[in-house]
């Protein structure tokens, strides 16, 4: 019966703290973007739009 003592206040929140870790990384991942990146995708899916709106064909009427 030599088992390490766990000491379940620390535990709880060394798990607390993982939780908050994973969240911000998520957070940074999805929101840290800067202005100029922002705007360059913006302009690119523009771009793309019109690329692909031009190439619709419309009926003859």
């Amino acid at each position: 019966m030599t088992d390490n003592v766990v000491n379940l206040r620390m535990a709880r929140k060394r798990k607390e703290r993982a939780k908050k870790e994973a969240n911000a990384e998520q957070n940074r991942i999805s929101f840290g973007r800067t202005k100029q990146e922002k705007n360059l995708t913006k302009a690119l899916n523009d771009k793309q739009n019109k690329l692909v709106d031009d190439q619709k064909l419309t009926p003859k009427e």
